[in-house]
């Protein structure tokens, strides 16, 4: 009876032993899941872009516009692994995670018929000289919520440019309209990828005009 239970044991520890070495191997063919292919984006000829404004009880408007540094933009690639590591940036092999020591942000600026959002700030016409001086332009930088002053700006170029109507033979009798253009230097040492360049526009009794962002 003993020896029937002892052989019965070493039988059973027997089989053990065989399974352990299945096991690991069934574990070593285990794979991990491959990891998602990354969104990438590129940023070549700068960061763009674009808005509406209006003047209460005056015309609207469209600003457009684009930030530049030298090629850096042209090399700068992002990264979106769709992970909490957040996106990469690099620049050919290399990881960045901040701006360069300087941007420059060029702004063309017209007037332009009223959308349905702006109808009840801007009730149309022209955007004349006199209301684009009045304009305050103030610039930040964004991270999350929280907005700072942008540095030091420094005015590179700037010109006005009329505007050639359709019909031409009506140009005499037709209001002159203008096409604005700005450069402004913007220092931005330090600051990160992941902030992004706010302008706001305000009328001379503070209120806000427009509004539009340049972001990675």
């Amino acid at each position: 009876m003993d020896a029937r239970i002892s052989r019965a044991a070493c039988l059973a520890l027997g089989g053990l032993f065989l399974l352990v070495p299945f096991s690991a191997f069934a574990q070593k063919k285990t794979k991990k899941p491959k990891p998602p292919d990354p969104k990438i984006e590129n940023y070549f000829g700068g960061v763009f872009l674009i808005g509406d404004g209006g003047i209460p009880n005056g015309p609207c408007f469209r600003i457009k516009g684009r930030v530049t540094s030298g090629d850096f933009f042209d090399a700068l690639k992002s990264y979106d692994y769709g992970s909490d590591d957040g996106t990469i940036f690099r620049v050919g092999t290399y990881d960045v995670t901040e701006f360069p020591d300087k941007l420059l942000l060029s702004l063309t600026i017209r007037d332009q018929l009223c959308s349905y959002g702006l109808q009840q700030v801007g009730t149309g016409g022209y955007l004349t000289p006199q209301e684009m001086s009045s304009l305050k332009l103030s610039l930040y930088w964004k991270h999350g919520v929280d907005l700072r002053p942008v540095g030091k700006i420094a005015v590179v170029n700037r010109s006005v440019d009329p505007i050639e109507p359709f019909a031409k033979d009506l140009a005499a009798e037709l209001p002159k309209r203008y096409s604005w253009s700005y450069e402004l230097g913007i220092a931005s040492a330090g600051v990160p990828l992941t902030d992004s360049l706010v302008l706001i526009f305000r009328t001379a009794d503070g209120r806000i005009a427009a509004r539009v962002a340049a972001r990675l």
